[in-house]
Order: C-alpha cells, then structure tokens, then sequence
C-alpha cells in the first residue's frame, strides 16, 4: 500500500511527547512490511534535514501561499516537510510561555491543505491517508466534504486519537477565514459547544478511528474519560478500533543502547548496578554502598495533572522518609518543578530533579532505576512503563489505558507479574502501592523473576503495525 501520513511532529526532527515516537517508528514498522509510506510535518525552526524538492501552492481563505518542500527519504519511507516560515519558524511547536499561538487552527490548516496538494501533484496514488490528532484533525473534513484536490479527493482517511484531552478547539468565526463553508457549522461535523473542533472533524470524516491502547478505546467511550466526546464516540464505536503502541527496539535495548555506560540483558543484569551509579552521580546524589543498595524510583514526565502530579504533591513529604532514592527528569506546570527542586534541595542525599529533557539521560534513567512511577489519571498508551519493563525496571503505575494493557499486577500467591498497579486515582493509594513495591524489592529473588518477567514481553512496533494494516485494508474497502 502507499500510505501518506500527516502529523504535527516526529522524531528525530520535533518532539514534544509520544506522538513524535509513534509517527517515527510506525512508518518504519509499515516498510518493513512491504508498504511504502510518506509522513508530511512541519519544518520547525532548527530542521535542517532533507532536500529541495520544488514547492506547493497551499490556499487558505482566498489567499494562495507558496511553501517550500523538503523530503529526506530513508527505504520506503520518505519525511516530507512543509517549509512556510511565518507558521513554522518559531521557538516552540504549538505555543509559549504556556499560552498556545492565537493562529494555530490557521498553521494546521495550512499544513493539511499542503500535505493534500503535495500529494496530488505526484503521479502516484494514496491508498490512505492516516491522520494524527486534532492538528491533523481537517483532513478528514476536506476528503469528505470537497474540499480536497481531485487527485486525492477520494480517499479514504484513518485518523487516530492519541489523547482525547487535546480537541482544537477554536472560535467558529474561523470557518470563513480558512475558506470552509458555514455548512460545517452543525452538530454533526465541526460545531463543539458553540465553537468548533478539529478533533471532532477528524473522528466524524474519517473511515475508520484508531486509539493507542485497547483499554483506552473503551474507556474514552465513557463520561469519566470521554472528556465530551464520549457520544460522538459510542456513536462510532463499530469504526473505532484500540491498537497498542509499540517501542522502538532499534532505540531502546540495553542490550546495545549507546546511552549506557554498560550493556545488559535478562540473563545478566549487571549492568543495571553501573547505570545506577551514574544516574546517581549526574544528580549529585552521594554513591556509596547505602544509595546503591537502597531502590532507585524513577520518573520521566510531563510535569503535569493528567500523569497523576497532583497525587504525587499530596504525598510529596512523604517520599524521603522511604527507604528510597527518587530521581526526576521533565518539564511542566511550574508548581511541580518548583515543588521536586524544592524536595531535591531539602533532601539533597534522597532525591534529584533535573527540569527540562535529556534523552540520553533518559535512557540512563531507565536503566540504572529501580522502580519506575507512572501514577497518571488517564494515560492513551504510554511508552515510558514499557520501556521500564524492557530495561528490568519495575513499573508502579495505576491501571488505566494502555497502562493497564502493559502491565500485569504482581501477584504475592503465584509470585507472577511484572509490575505493581492501584486502582482508585488516590494519593493514598499510590503511596500504599509504592510501599508495597518498595517491601517486594527486599526480596532479591522475587523482584530478580518480576524483572525478567518485564524483559521478555514483545512490545515491538511489528506486531502494532500489522493491525494498522488490517484497519487501513478495511478501510480501502468501505470505500470501494
């Protein structure tokens, strides 16, 4: 199949969370089946991969703009890049200082309408196209409602959800300015509450509706999740489909990860000890034969409410008087990184903070911790409790969406299981649990078969990218 795919971000080119990973390693997981597929995203500010390979005419509201194209091609897979620096030459993805950009529906505009044009200039034919979240969310509306130039305007489009939270949600005085009719101004197209949503454009024009986790397709079916969408949603539930989200193992394998200072794998996990060592000493945290005993919990996160921070302050006291080290790398609500650098600077011989991202860091992080905490409200997939389970790092996670799909509840009867998971979206549940983990973690045999039970599960994208296939396969045939 020829796919093109169409994102606001992807790796290694722009990244501000998970969908930078998917949208990376899902195109290569697709090549690797034969399918040839060409992602189109923004040319950020500091991109500076690819070729020229001429420009698009991209209209928007009765103006006609000229974009550059780039194309940095790797096998069947080919990054497009639509280069118009007065959306894209910025210093952030979608906004700063906290605020997003007032333009946004218009630069998403500019790139769906970019990424139409760009494709139907070329002489071959989309089988499908596959949108990601509400920045992709009009694509969709313009295949279905002719908007789209003839040399695509047929096809079929998949679109997924990677958090339901994220809706695009701007002023309907908008419509006219993008030059789309008032006709999409009803319940059942862009019309939100008065206003209109390009996350609702996508989940209603598209074939079929793809979500990151099986338990989060579920989930975002109802009030407590749904975040106003569950309707429309139920509605759609025949076309809307849960798919796990892979990892990269080509990134993320201790057994060849260039980040570590050694190499491991389950069935020799020394190299645990030496990742510990360092990520202690990059916080300053002293390295003596107490810390290095005592389990390391880590955290790598949006500093934010929905990956449960606001739990974690509840309890923030709490965490130096645990026989534990806690290090955290990440960045977010101001209120928590003022908090963790404030718990570092009290308890400098317990706890480490590092605001901001670092991916080798990261990587070392997985490694040398212990633990790893994940207490989030919702959470769509999650990538960071897999990769905990494949560097023989035990998650402690509530058990939700993709976290519960993941992660099996350790089990003191049978001693099977790989991980320790709370139900109820409690501070005291989450420190409960923790102290359960920690407890375990004494015992060195127990958490030595915890550990190896998380190393030998296949979160590889190979087995994920089948199923798009499936979805994809199905949708070319709804429209025939």
């Amino acid at each position: 199949m020829r796919i093109l795919m169409v994102a606001s971000e992807a790796l290694p080119f722009a990244k501000t969370g998970g969908l930078a990973d998917v949208v990376a390693a899902l195109p290569a997981a697709l090549a690797r089946l034969g399918h040839h597929v060409d992602v189109v995203i923004p040319r950020y500010q500091g991109v500076t991969a690819g070729e020229r390979a001429g420009t698009v005419r991209v209209g928007i509201g009765g103006q006609v703009a000229v974009a550059q194209i780039w194309i940095a091609a790797a096998g069947n897979v080919r990054t497009v890049f639509v280069d118009y620096p007065a959306y894209f030459d910025r210093p952030s993805l979608y906004g700063t200082a906290g605020q997003d950009y007032p333009d946004n529906p218009e630069r998403f505009a500019f790139l769906a309408v970019a990424a139409l044009e760009w494709a139907a200039a070329l002489p071959e034919r989309f089988d499908l196209v596959h949108c990601h979240d509400w920045q992709s969310g009009l694509l969709p509306v313009l295949l279905r409602n002719g908007y789209a130039p003839a040399g695509i305007a047929r096809t079929p489009a998949v679109f997924t959800i990677h958090n339901l939270a994220y809706q695009g949600v701007f002023d309907a005085s908008w419509l006219p300015r993008l030059g789309l009719g008032w006709d999409l101004m009803r319940i059942d197209a862009l019309e939100y509450w008065g206003r209109i949503s390009y996350l609702k454009g996508g989940i209603l024009f598209s074939r079929l509706i793809t979500t990151v986790s099986p338990r989060y397709a579920r989930e975002i079916q109802t009030p407590e999740f749904g975040f106003g969408f569950d309707g429309m949603l139920r509605h759609r539930a025949d076309d809307l489909v849960g798919i796990l989200n892979g990892i990269d193992y080509d990134q993320w394998d201790p057994a060849r990860d260039p980040h570590l200072p050694e190499p491991y794998d389950a069935t020799n996990l020394a190299g645990k000890a030496a990742a510990k060592r360092v990520v202690l000493e990059t916080y300053g945290i002293p390295v003596d034969e107490a810390t290095l005993a005592r389990p390391l919990v880590g955290l790598i996160s949006r500093l934010i409410d929905q990956k449960g921070f606001d739990l974690i302050a509840e309890v923030a006291d709490e965490l130096p008087r645990l026989d534990a080290s806690f290090v955290l790398l990440g960045t977010g609500n101001r209120r928590y990184e003022d908090l963790w650098l404030g718990l570092a600077a009290r308890h400098p011989d317990r706890v480490g903070a590092q605001i901001g991202f670092d991916e080798g860091l990261a990587h070392r992080i997985e490694a040398g911790a212990d633990l790893f905490l994940m207490p989030s409200r919702f959470e769509p997939c999650g990538l960071n409790q897999m990769y905990s389970l494949r560097y023989g790092t035990v998650p402690v996670v509530r058990a939700v969406g993709g976290l519960y799909d993941t992660v099996r509840n350790f089990n003191p009867r049978t001693g099977k299981g790989m991980g320790f998971t709370f139900d109820e979206y409690s501070a005291q549940a989450l420190l409960d649990t923790l102290r359960w983990a920690l407890d375990v973690y004494r015992d060195r045999s127990k958490w030595h078969r915890i550990q190896r039970a998380g190393m030998s599960q296949d979160f590889s994208w190979d087995a994920s990218a089948r199923q798009y296939v499936k979805v994809y396969e199905r949708a070319v045939a709804a429209t025939e």
